[in-house]
């Protein structure tokens, strides 16, 4: 396989990277001075973000006949060792091959510390999908050394950053790594809870309900919504108990999450109906809208509709639900279902 000129630079930039760099080292506009751009979340759907092995090419094609809103092509966990140059050149020709339409294209990497993290840096600079998706975040210099990564190999802009936080460092430090998001020159898009790595690190068991990860799952939101970043809860690892993905999606929507990462088709459709706005909620945003449209609103901050007092900060909320609902509603239609194959981690 042939890569293209970024690799040059990159390649360069990995021999100069060594542990101590990652703690200790980034480029003068990584420094700590907020970006002047507000702080707001992206209008981007992802409310089922599908992960995919890649080096499974039948699951890889697969991918263009799903309703999911994002795809994860990994090369980490479901790739074993000896499989990683394998995985890595599947996912070139697939990136080769027909354009995946209406999904974002997300790729995990092994750790920059591991065998293949050079390998895998180098795919994402050729193939330049929407994002990288980092494991095990668990500091922010470990953003801020990918993000100079992908300057150093001229990425455009346009390729993102996703953290992994799956470890207790990284739940201790979300709010100081969703801060490095916002310095300037990061590409820090969100985060992806890893509870499967959680709970093993913690020792807490795999229960219903997810009793004693609640708090830590709150504390990721938090981090997000201070910094305007948007959430990914985990995955649920049983695809065929439906109800307790369900109850599952039910209860990380109702914590604040932006979506679901999945391990099977079969749950696309359950997340997207719980991370999507129903009707109910678009006609009542609606309503909001119309209401502080009227002119006798003009220069209110509270107006009374139907006996209930609503902020001029709802108002912020219902239209950015009713942009969610019409980008919901624009998104290209999967040709057909599938349900049958597995794509689990």
């Amino acid at each position: 396989m042939v890569l293209r000129h970024p690799l040059c630079k990159m390649s360069m930039a990995f021999c100069c990277l060594a542990p101590r760099h990652l703690a200790t080292e980034h480029k003068a506009w990584h420094t700590f001075v907020m970006s002047q751009s507000p702080l707001t979340r992206s209008m981007t759907l992802r409310r089922s973000v599908l992960s995919v092995p890649a080096i499974n090419v039948r699951a890889l094609e697969k991918t263009h006949l799903l309703d999911c809103d994002a795809v994860i092509f990994d090369l980490e966990d479901s790739v074993a060792p000896e499989k990683k140059a394998e995985a890595r050149e599947n996912l070139a020709a697939f990136f080769r091959g027909k354009p995946l339409i209406g999904k974002e294209r997300i790729i995990r990497i092994n750790g920059l510390s591991s065998n293949w993290g050079r390998a895998d840096m180098e795919l994402v600079a050729a193939l330049e999908p929407d994002a990288v998706l980092l494991p095990k975040v668990d500091e922010p210099q470990h953003v801020m050394s990918v993000s100079d990564l992908l300057a150093d190999a001229d990425a455009p802009d346009s390729l993102r950053i996703w953290a992994m936080i799956e470890t207790p460092r990284g739940i201790l430090n979300a709010a100081a790594i969703a801060e490095a998001g916002r310095t300037a020159g990061s590409r820090l898009d969100g985060f992806v809870v890893g509870l499967n790595d959680l709970r093993k690190e913690t020792g807490v068991l795999p229960q219903p309900g997810r009793t004693y990860l609640v708090p830590w799952l709150m504390q990721v939101i938090l981090a997000v919504r201070a910094y305007g970043l948007d959430a990914i809860d985990s995955v649920f690892n049983d695809f065929k108990d439906v109800d307790g993905f369900d109850a599952e999606c039910a209860q990380a929507r109702a914590m604040g999450f932006d979506g679901k990462m999945l391990i099977h088709p079969a749950q696309i459709d359950v997340a997207n109906r719980h991370f999507g706005p129903d009707a109910a909620a678009i006609a009542e945003a609606q309503a909001v809208i119309a209401a502080f449209a009227d002119p006798a609103t003009d220069g209110l901050n509270i107006i009374n509709i139907d006996g209930r007092m609503i902020e001029r900060l709802h108002l912020v909320q219902a239209e950015s639900l009713v942009h969610k609902a019409r980008l919901i509603a624009a998104r290209p239609i999967a040709a057909s279902p599938i349900v049958g194959s597995q794509t689990a981690i």
